[in-house]
């Protein structure tokens, strides 16, 4: 598929042409002038005489660790206090994370830049560029945590005109398919069905035009649409619905998204004012990621982009700055006509820039923080490669649209600086690739570009860092830890660093390529082609481990001072313990089956044709099949036989085979009817509430699962085992 490309708009990119010009023009100016080394020595003479008001106190290293600890554990009973941040504890925290940002973010500026000779130089204030881009951005995000909504209890009450049938405006679900399963639209076409709501209709977009698809679509008795070619990908096949339909309110549900049955009726209601244009929900996932999967830890890590939606999205409601997320959401036709009356086609981020296209007419959208809707997480790490990549590349986009949020008017200071809060996030896997490669320059070049010593160390670094690591996790609603948030970073970072490149030097050199879902595995497979620059920095780094460890024990080290060659082995050992953790997320398990499993127990009732009867809790559920563990045995069991299992709580009866032994067994369903399909969906997808928020563990938790998992890797020791079924809500 292929974009249509437009002239690029000059005023997107002009305030950052002006800042790289005047940059060049000074360095040329300082070498043709040969002023760069006399300019570079004076400021490093700065360097080596700070400001007093910058200096460590004059007492012993003892003091300088007691006041930091006694930081982190005062931040720390904040966030025992608070288990979730309040408006005023958050304040606090963000407050003290600030000044202590801004006192280290100083230190580092006017204490320990390296500024003479020239390349030391240029790898010291490159360092701490890369540095500054990071910790300004979390900064960033820290400062717009502070104007965090929830529209929880706001929903409630537009609800109440909803189910009493005084607010029903007409509603058109959008369910646009490129190549997903019919296995995966049917679940998601039932669960559109089920929502409960009078005046809907529920088309399904077949962009590949198959035959299967549109059978599909006459069997469950929803509209079936297509088009007679592919121009703009996803958006081009949502507006030619959009221009073939004429509901009040457009939802759209990507492929594989199925939602709950009170979905509409939670968020329809916010449309009473006129003024909302967009109402976005989370989204939730029925499978574990592949990091977590490939690691072992489907039921421990909280998907990666619960972040976003639980952390990010509650603040740019607070800043008026919701993005559309393509899927789970629900949007005002009127409003969308006003502003051109499609999405736009010429990004691959077709939701994003239409979110920053209603802001700028003026339009409100807002985020309601409920788990409505569910779909699948990529099956692989391929697939996860490929999603983070078009999205990295349609947000940075951005700087060649005319939806430039940076530069769109009718946005406000706010809305402007959470936009470029997302923008700068994909930046940082530049400063990733550079943090993996540091250690390679003080193993192999012998250049330290850092000036720091031990006191300065305690007294600047280690209070910001133990403030932050005390509070990452409470800020973002136990949703991630810094120690695993690190591997999530690490494991794409190559590609996203080339991405990010590529994409400023050629923006819409690639067209939109759909994340591949509900694909079987039945061996395990090594992803070479994301491990390979994994595996050469590894490689290095272990070297330069002990190219670092022999200096140090060599080396006459001044008393007080943490030398380079000494920070060079630390972040060595760090580095590679990351690393080693990332290529083992490359081993992506076996996946057998195709219906994913839910930890849901339900009483059955098991009949066989012989008449014996025996009851049972399942202790799994998917579309497909059961396990269950037997509370009777009456049931001979010893080879597989045909029966009837009764779902009591459901008042659901299927045919099925048993097959097992002892207390436990497996029922595979077969002839499922479609009222029987209808149930089975409704049960494992569409309960309201089901979608409950888990936690992720603490730092201490995950830094140990990251070192058992080296230890104790799922690709050697877990072979065999299939992933763990997802833990929901019982209900």
């Amino acid at each position: 598929m292929t974009l249509t490309r437009r002239p690029l708009p000059l005023w997107g990119l002009s305030w950052l042409v002006l800042v790289l010009f005047g940059a060049i023009a000074t360095a040329i100016w300082l070498v043709v002038t040969e002023r760069w080394q006399p300019v570079l020595m004076q400021l490093d003479r700065w360097q080596q005489m700070p400001p007093l008001w910058l200096a460590v106190p004059m007492v012993a290293a003892k003091f300088l660790v007691a006041w930091a600890i006694a930081l982190t554990l005062g931040l720390w009973g904040i966030t025992k206090v608070f288990p979730e941040p309040t408006p005023r504890s958050r304040v606090v925290v963000v407050g003290i994370l600030w000044v202590l940002a801004v006192r280290y973010v100083l230190w580092r500026a006017t204490s320990t830049l390296i500024l003479a000779p020239t390349g030391v130089a240029l790898l010291s204030v490159g360092l701490f560029a890369l540095e500054l881009l990071v910790l300004g951005n979390g900064m960033l995000q820290m400062l717009l945590l502070v104007r965090t909504r929830d529209r929880r209890a706001e929903a409630e009450r537009h609800a109440e005109a909803v189910r009493s049938g005084r607010y029903t405006p007409t509603v058109d679900v959008l369910i646009p398919t490129y190549n997903e399963p019919a296995f995966i639209l049917r679940r998601t076409v039932i669960g559109c069905q089920a929502m409960v709501y009078g005046p809907k209709t529920i088309y399904l977009l077949d962009d590949t035009r198959r035959p299967e698809i549109q059978a599909l679509a006459a069997e469950l008795g929803c509209e079936y649409r297509t088009r007679p070619d592919n121009r703009h990908a996803k958006a081009g096949n949502l507006n030619h619905a959009i221009a073939h339909t004429h509901g009040e309110l457009i939802v759209c549900f990507d492929a594989d998204f199925v939602p709950t049955r009170n979905f509409l009726e939670r968020t329809v209601g916010f449309f009473q004012d006129a003024g909302v244009a967009l109402v976005q929900t989370p989204q939730s996932f029925y499978n574990a990621d592949p990091v977590a999967r490939n690691l072992g830890l489907e039921n421990i890590l909280v998907p990666e982009q619960e972040v976003f939606y639980r952390q990010v999205q509650p603040a740019r409601d607070g800043t008026e700055s919701v993005v559309c997320a393509g899927t789970s959401f629900v949007l005002r036709r009127q409003a969308l006509q006003a502003v051109g009356g499609e999405f736009v086609t010429q990004s691959l981020s077709e939701d994003y820039f239409t979110s920053v296209r209603l802001s700028g007419q003026g339009f409100r959208l807002v985020y309601l923080d409920e788990k409505l809707s569910a779909g699948a997480a990529p099956d692989d790490m391929a697939a996860q490669a490929t999603q983070r990549l078009r999205w990295a590349r349609g947000t940075l986009q951005a700087f060649f649209l005319a939806e430039n949020p940076l530069t769109l008017p009718g946005l406000s200071l706010w809305q402007r600086l959470a936009h470029l809060n997302g923008i700068l996030h994909w930046f940082s896997s530049l400063a990733r690739v550079v943090f993996l490669l540091g250690p390679l320059v003080y193993a192999f070049a012998d250049v330290v570009p850092v000036r720091a010593t031990l006191p300065e160390l305690l007294f600047f670094f280690l209070p910001q860092y133990l403030a932050t690591w005390v509070t990452f996790g409470w800020l973002s609603y136990r949703t991630r830890s810094l120690v695993i948030s690190e591997i999530y970073d690490v494991v794409l970072c190559f590609p996203l660093a080339l991405t990010v490149i590529q994409t400023l030097w050629r923006p819409f050199a690639k067209g939109f390529k759909v994340t591949p879902k509900g694909e079987q595995r039945d061996r395990l497979v090594f992803n070479w082609s994301l491990a390979i620059p994994l595996l050469l920095v590894f490689g290095t780094t272990a070297l330069s481990l002990w190219v670092n460890l022999a200096r140090c024990i060599i080396a006459q080290m001044e008393p007080g001072h943490l030398k380079g060659l000494e920070l060079g082995l630390f972040w060595s050992i760090y580095n590679l313990l990351l690393l080693a953790v990332a290529l083992l997320v490359m081993f992506d398990v076996p996946k057998r089956d195709l219906y994913e499993w839910f930890a849901l127990k339900r009483l059955v009732k098991i009949t066989a044709e012989n008449g014996a009867i025996a009851w049972g809790v399942t202790t799994a559920l998917s579309e497909g099949a059961a396990r269950i563990e037997f509370t009777q045995t009456a049931i001979a069991i010893d080879a597989p036989q045909s029966v009837t299992v009764g779902i009591l709580e459901e008042e659901l009866t299927l045919q099925a085979v048993l097959t097992g032994g002892g207390a436990t067994g497996m029922v595979t369903f077969s002839a499922v009817t479609l009222p029987q399909h209808r149930r089975l969906v409704e049960m494992l997808f569409c309960r309201p509430g089901q979608w409950q928020r888990s936690q992720h563990p603490g730092e201490l938790a995950s830094l140990w699962l990251l070192v058992r998992s080296v230890i104790f890797p799922r690709v050697l020791f877990a072979r065999r085992r299939e992933p763990a079924p997802l833990a929901i809500a019982q209900g």
